[in-house]
């Protein structure tokens, strides 16, 4: 079992932050988790070493940081400034440029049809990808056949809400639930 699971596997309510208000209530949340979903290049490194001070593991997701591209300078400035544990992206080659600067990642896939479905099948032999979060994760019987095809520990997030959101996520096989919501960090 990896760094992120073992942590996982005892607190699996991810903290999604996507704004300062949210950051502070954060802090004081039993998550020990958190993924950071804005900021721009002065904000972020702040943020993460405000998280991380708190004892926070804390992921960026860096397609969501305002002034980076999506170019492999995008990570490195991450690696530098910020000192994030990980990074979340949609973007492959941003992953397997942040694993080889030693970061843990998180790919951000959305399933929204069949075609989607297959090619997250593809993920299994793909070294650079530590996790996959699937979106929208209201989706049980979705969550059950990725988690099962995928070779990949399946974080559900999006529009989840409610603590039966949680259970039958974790319960269709998924390692962890992320959340925006404030509520359900407390979960």
């Amino acid at each position: 079992m990896g760094f992120l699971e073992n942590i996982l596997e005892d607190s699996p309510i991810v903290a999604a932050v996507k704004d300062e208000s949210e950051l502070e209530q954060c802090l004081k949340s039993p998550c020990r988790v958190v993924f950071v979903l804005f900021g721009d290049l002065n904000s972020v490194p702040g943020i993460v070493a405000k998280l991380k001070a708190s004892g926070k593991t804390v992921f960026v997701h860096a397609d969501l940081v305002e002034g980076l591209s999506a170019r492999e300078a995008a990570v490195d400035y991450l690696v530098q400034t910020a000192q994030p544990d990980g990074i979340i992206s949609t973007r492959l080659p941003l992953l397997r440029f942040a694993k080889a600067k030693g970061l843990h990642t998180i790919l951000r896939f959305f399933l929204i049809d069949s075609i989607a479905m297959e090619n997250i099948t593809s993920m299994k032999n793909e070294r650079c990808v530590d996790m996959i979060e699937v979106m929208p994760g209201l989706m049980p019987k979705i969550v059950k056949r990725v988690s099962a095809s995928c070779g990949k520990p399946i974080i559900a997030g999006g529009l989840v809400t409610e603590k039966s959101d949680v259970v039958s996520a974790l319960e269709a096989g998924a390692i962890a639930v992320s959340s925006t919501n404030i509520g359900v960090w407390s979960m």
